[in-house]
Parts: structure tokens; C-alpha cells; sequence
């Protein structure tokens, strides 16, 4: 079965096209599909146009939303409410092609696990395509998963990858980077970028340092999720190293008589705080490790993930497994 999860904010005069090309691509497939609008709160008729719809298509569910999360929150409240094997996730301006679809699915079916768009001719202006350029290079360096375009909503995936991903903030640009860390073989397809139907785009130039700020907290995540003392311990020992040293030679040099509040004021300041720097940071990862692990062990959550098991078969064993 194949789930679409489609984030609306406002987009009542593309619903219906998008509606009727997504139908009959779906319909072309041959195969059980569902289709969740999720309604970020828009302002405009979008969710009385919606809320029609699914009085004449049962395969069509509307989720409206208490008020404006963001596009993150959307897309996750889709995952949850979704019931196929593959999920399918792209914005609701037309921006995303629907035949593209069979594409992102074909990529599923040879055995990856999400298979990402790749907007490779934009048709932005040069002021959006040069920042978007550079994210998608520092994602690139900082996740380790060599995809062109993190930035695209058009993605297909496998349910059960899903599972593994908990999203946060306007982390979902990032779900192929965050599905790595369970195992998850990322494949790119090519898509189109159709120029936007109606309305105006949600994100400007503004959000180049929020996507900052989100490359920082993956790099974290992605490498130092399990063992946050190896990054505050790295720290802490040198700030701690270099402040322990500092403070040496000035007693050293106080106790051959010399006056270190004049002469080296400052350099014993330094030294107080590059010691006190490394014992906060040391205490900070001591703290990491000991949430890491309730997360992990409240929640029966695992560091590993299974992708499939494979055992001979022993009737002999399964009698005796029985037995009380």
C-alpha cells in the first residue's frame, strides 16, 4: 500500500489540480494508495475545499492542525496517520511533479530504503540557488549521505525506516540523514521543478541560518548521539589541560618570589577560566551520557537496527521450545 502525505499551509488554488494529477498517477500504478492532506492551519479555504473532497473519495483523509506548527510537524503528523508500506511526501504548490512518483518508487523497489528528488535544474533566481548550494554541501560533509538536494519535500520511503526517525524543529529536510544512523541505503532520483502554480513561496533567504543551526545539531547527532562524553570530554581535557598549565607556571613563578597579581593579572584570569571551562564542560558530558542513556532505556529503545533475520528452520527445536 502507498501512503502521500502532503503538507497544505494555504494553498487553496492549487488543491484540486494537485488532487487530480496525483489521482491519476496513483491510479495508473495499480496498487492500494491512500492520500493524507495535512491542513497546517491555513487561513484561506483550503480545508472547507479539502473537507469536500473526502466526501466523494474514501482513499482521501484531511488532518487539520490545532494551529501553525511548521512544515516538520506536518509531515510527522502524516507519517503517524499513514498505514502504507511506502510513504510518499511532497509539497501541495505544485512545485512537485506527481509523475514523478513511479520514478521515487522504482528506486523502493530495487531495494533502497528512501529515495530522495533531486531538483538538479532549478528554476530559482541566483539569490536562492547559491545559499541553497552551499547548505546542500555542508549537509553533505556533515551527515556523510551524498545527496545533491536535501531541501526537496518530494521523497518516497519504506514505512519501517519512518519508525526510527523522530522529527523535531525543521528537521525533516534532514530525515535521510537521520535514517543513516539505523542503516537506512539512500538512493537520488531526478524530479522536475515546476514553476509555482498560484500563491507564494513559505521560505525566504531568512532561513539560511535556522538550516545553519539545524547542520550543527545533526553533526551532533550523527556522530555523537550514543557517546556525547567523546565530544565534552574532548573539550573539557584540553580547556582543562591548557588552564592546569597556566596556573603551574604562575605558581611555579610565585613560589620563586615573583608578583603575579601585577605582572600576569590577566594571564592568571585566562587560567582560572580556561581550568573552570573544562571541568563545566567535563560535568556536561557526564550529564549527556546519563540522558542518552534513560532515553535509550525509559523508552526500550535500541542503539542498532535489524534489517532482517535469516535462520534454517529446525522443527525438532520449535518441539522443544513448546515443551513448559
Amino acid at each position: 500500500m502507498i501512503s502521500v502525505v502532503i503538507p497544505i499551509h494555504n494553498e487553496e488554488p492549487t488543491i484540486l489540480r494537485l488532487y487530480d494529477k496525483l489521482t491519476a498517477v496513483l491510479e495508473g500504478i495499480q496498487k492500494k494508495y491512500e492520500i493524507i492532506f495535512v491542513d497546517d492551519a491555513s487561513t484561506d479555504n483550503s480545508f472547507n475545499l479539502l473537507s469536500n473532497l473526502v466526501e466523494t473519495d474514501g482513499r482521501l483523509r484531511v488532518l487539520r492542525l490545532r494551529r501553525n506548527f511548521g512544515q516538520t510537524a506536518a509531515l510527522s503528523a502524516g507519517f503517524d496517520e499513514a498505514q502504507g508500506d511506502i510513504i510518499i511526501s511532497l509539497d501541495g504548490d505544485l512545485q512537485h511533479d506527481p509523475e514523478d512518483i513511479p520514478a521515487l518508487l522504482q528506486r523502493i523497489h530495487e531495494g533502497y530504503d528512501i529515495a530522495s528528488g533531486w531538483r538538479k535544474h532549478r528554476i530559482d533566481n541566483a539569490i536562492r540557488r547559491i545559499p541553497s548550494r552551499v547548505a546542500n554541501w555542508m549537509m553533505r560533509k556533515a551527515s556523510g549521505v551524498d545527496l545533491h538536494d536535501f531541501g526537496t519535500t518530494f521523497k518516497a520511503y519504506r514505512a519501517e525506516v519512518l519508525k526510527d526517525v523522530n522529527l523535531y524543529g525543521e528537521l525533516h529536510r534532514f530525515i535521510p540523514a537521520l535514517a543513516s544512523v539505523y542503516g537506512a541505503r539512500v538512493a537520488e532520483v531526478e524530479i522536475k521543478n515546476v514553476p509555482r502554480a498560484a500563491g507564494t513561496s513559505h521560505y525566504g533567504i531568512g532561513r539560511t541560518f535556522r538550516v545553519l543551526f539545524d547542520i550543527l545539531t545533526i553533526r551532533f547527532l550523527l556522530t555523537y548521539f550514543t557517546r556525547p562524553m567523546h565530544f565534552f570530554g574532548k573539550v573539557g581535557l584540553v580547556s582543562g589541560t591548557l588552564g592546569s598549565l597556566v596556573l603551574g607556571f604562575l605558581f611555579v613563578k610565585k613560589m620563586l618570589g615573583y608578583e603575579i597579581f601585577y605582572e600576569h593579572g590577566p594571564l592568571m584570569m585566562a587560567g582560572m577560566l580556561l581550568l573552570l571551562t573544562g571541568v563545566m564542560t567535563f560535568c556536561t558530558g557526564l550529564l549527556g551520557e546519563m540522558m542518552m542513556r534513560t532515553y535509550f532505556e525509559s523508552q526500550g529503545r535500541r542503539i542498532y537496527a535489524v534489517r532482517e533475520v535469516r535462520a534454517r528452520k529446525d522443527p525438532q527445536l520449535r518441539t522443544q521450545q513448546r515443551r513448559p
